[in-house]
């Protein structure tokens, strides 16, 4: 587990509340045109289908209402930066409960369309401070919600990569706050001041035990796209992978961050 004293980021809550929304309605107008066929596409997650991976984007948003409808913890138990690190023990247990819901589910529109309208009424009504239980625990009603921009813009990239035909396009606020939560989640995993990892326009974080760079040009610097970043993270792409496809540039005998990938399961 990783050493507990931690800087988090600051978000925007504003920004944060209409980019979980935007992403959702961008996942909901896609899946409305879907055909059976489509549905039952394979995808990169295992044995899952298309369906039982749209059906898993409702899911993100649901568990809001299902949370905040239990008595509010008397304390945060959960930062921000612990939830990636949190997420992998509990992967069995969601993905029972995607299939459950999957096999249960005759009418995707309606699912979305309740999922939407419910979750505009939570934030419109919600303080960002609001204490929730979650699977992990305790966490603020603003915390939960950037994590909704990683399950939100993680499974949509998995969306594409099934039906590239789609092309669900990626929120700018959602994609940042993804990109922004994983690469504070690295340099958490793996602390120092060694290696300079920049994802433009989004995230610059510095990593890796050994000597701290302080001016000048940083002797290891690994750079890539938001979206190659997000894969590297969650173990979409491999290290190797990536740097063979010309997809991440690293520089220095430290650039290597193959040991600490990837942050989140």
């Amino acid at each position: 587990m990783p050493p507990a004293k931690k800087r988090t980021r600051r978000y925007d809550p504003v920004k944060i509340r209409a980019a979980v929304l935007a992403q959702f309605a961008a996942v909901r107008e896609a899946v409305a045109t879907l055909t059976p066929e489509q549905l039952a596409r394979p995808t990169r997650l295992g044995d899952w289908t298309v369906r039982e991976l749209v059906v898993h984007h409702t899911m993100a948003l649901g568990m809001l209402e299902r949370f905040l409808a239990a008595p509010e913890p008397l304390k945060q138990e959960l930062a921000l930066l612990d939830w990636p690190f949190a997420t992998d023990p509990v992967s069995a247990q969601v993905d029972h409960e995607t299939r459950e819901l999957a096999a249960s589910v005759d009418d995707l529109d309606a699912l979305f369309e309740q999922r939407a309208t419910r979750t505009a009424e939570l934030l419109a009504v919600t303080e960002d401070g609001r204490l929730m239980p979650t699977r992990f625990g305790a966490m603020s009603f603003a915390d939960v919600l950037v994590t909704r921009t990683v399950e939100l813009t993680v499974h949509t990239d998995d969306l594409n990569a099934a039906l590239p035909e789609l092309a669900v396009p990626h929120d700018r606020q959602a994609l940042a706050a993804c990109t922004r939560l994983l690469a504070d989640a690295l340099a958490l995993k793996a602390p120092g001041g060694s290696v300079e990892v920049r994802i433009p326009p989004y995230a610059v974080v510095q990593c890796v035990a050994g000597p701290r760079h302080t001016r000048g040009t940083p002797p290891n610097v690994v750079e890539t796209d938001p979206l190659t970043w997000i894969r590297l993270a969650t173990g979409r792409t491999g290290w190797a992978e990536a740097l063979a496809a010309a997809e991440v540039a690293a520089s220095g005998e430290r650039a290597d961050l193959s040991a600490v990938l990837p942050v989140m399961a």
